[in-house]
């Protein structure tokens, strides 16, 4: 399972890499959405994507006899996910100002606006 979870990381991270560097706002933008989305899952292999019960303790014993989930892992990814809601939304935003005031679809054709 982690070996599958680690290729499809790998795809992900190849397509997020190669859509950011192509020349269209609108495919930068899903080359984000994909780098994104990579990065939490390798948040989850690093982390080992152990099966467990909730990670609580009884208030008598030092620690849980069973195996529990690791909560650090889970925190970090809903954190990365409001940030990289906000990231987009902020690209998607200035890609629409940008497309109103200059009607360009590349980034050639932005650089040739300015003056």
């Amino acid at each position: 399972m982690e070996i599958l979870a680690a290729i499809v990381v790998g795809v992900l991270f190849g397509c997020g890499i190669y859509l950011l560097m192509s020349r269209s706002p609108v495919r930068l933008i899903i080359g984000l959405v994909l780098l994104s989305n990579a990065i939490n899952l390798l948040i989850f292999v690093a982390a080992d994507l152990i099966r467990g019960k909730a990670p609580l303790i009884p208030p008598d014993a030092l620690r849980s006899a069973e195996a529990t989930a690791d909560p650090l892992p889970q925190a970090l990814i809903l954190t990365a996910i409001v940030i990289s809601f906000g990231v987009l939304a902020f690209a998607l935003v200035l890609f629409s100002r940008t497309f109103k005031s200059t009607d360009a679809t590349s980034l050639d054709e932005m650089k040739t606006t300015d003056t």
